[in-house]
């Protein structure tokens, strides 16, 4: 019978510890970030300026195929989700743009617009990163909004992340354009602080019931 509380034990403690590298992801709209949330546009920027390197409200912008290809500019005018200025890709639309971010989040969200005026079921795709450590992903359809195929693509994570990388449909699309961006840190995500701190004390707990059962 002493075998019993020792296998519990290691099976909390054990499943405790992995918890950290597991992440679950959902898509939410514009109403998930409440007042708190961080709102980055593009406004009063110059058209023409060069993103890849480009660092506003503290997120850095990185683009895989480097300079030339992304620039801040009125895009496709005014939609239901951007409107001038915002980030565009004029040359090879293909790449990856990287977000880091100023610090940690649980929720990511933006306005985008593809050069497209019909459906397009993954029209851009989000994935997540907490340092190196790939936290999830999700792809967002694309609906006329209301001429340019677009729409809002919104993100949250049950582990906070800080890197966020982006790409476009650029079989579907010759360009795209995104603005707006959102960022909030949810109440019920708890901070790594805490996480650690829940790790210890149930190892502890469970070193205890494992001392117990063998005495």
């Amino acid at each position: 019978m002493k075998m019993l509380p020792t296998l519990l034990a290691f099976a909390l403690v054990s499943t405790v510890a992995v918890m950290p590298a597991q992440a679950a992801v959902i898509a939410v709209g514009p109403g998930a970030f409440g007042p708190g949330a961080t709102l980055t546009t593009f406004n009063g920027l110059a058209d023409g300026l060069e993103v890849d390197g480009l660092v506003v409200n503290g997120i850095l912008f990185d683009y895989s195929l480097g300079a030339g290809s992304v620039v801040i500019n009125g895009g496709p005018g005014v939609t239901n989700n951007i409107a001038p200025q915002n980030i565009v890709s004029i040359g090879a639309n293909a790449g990856v743009l990287t977000l880091t971010l100023p610090g940690p989040v649980s929720t990511f969200g933006y306005g985008f617009a593809l050069l497209n005026t019909i459906p397009v079921p993954a029209a851009t795709t989000i994935r997540l990163f907490s340092g190196a450590t790939d936290v999830g992903s999700l792809s967002y359809a694309g609906a006329p909004d209301p001429v340019f195929t677009g729409g809002f693509a919104g993100i949250q994570s049950t582990l906070l992340f800080n890197r966020v990388e982006l790409t476009f449909n650029a079989v579907a699309a010759p360009a795209f354009a995104l603005d707006n961006i959102r960022t909030s840190t949810a109440a019920n995500v708890p901070e790594p602080g805490t996480m650690l701190l829940l790790t210890a004390s149930l190892a502890v707990l469970g070193a205890r019931v494992f001392r117990r059962s063998c005495s």
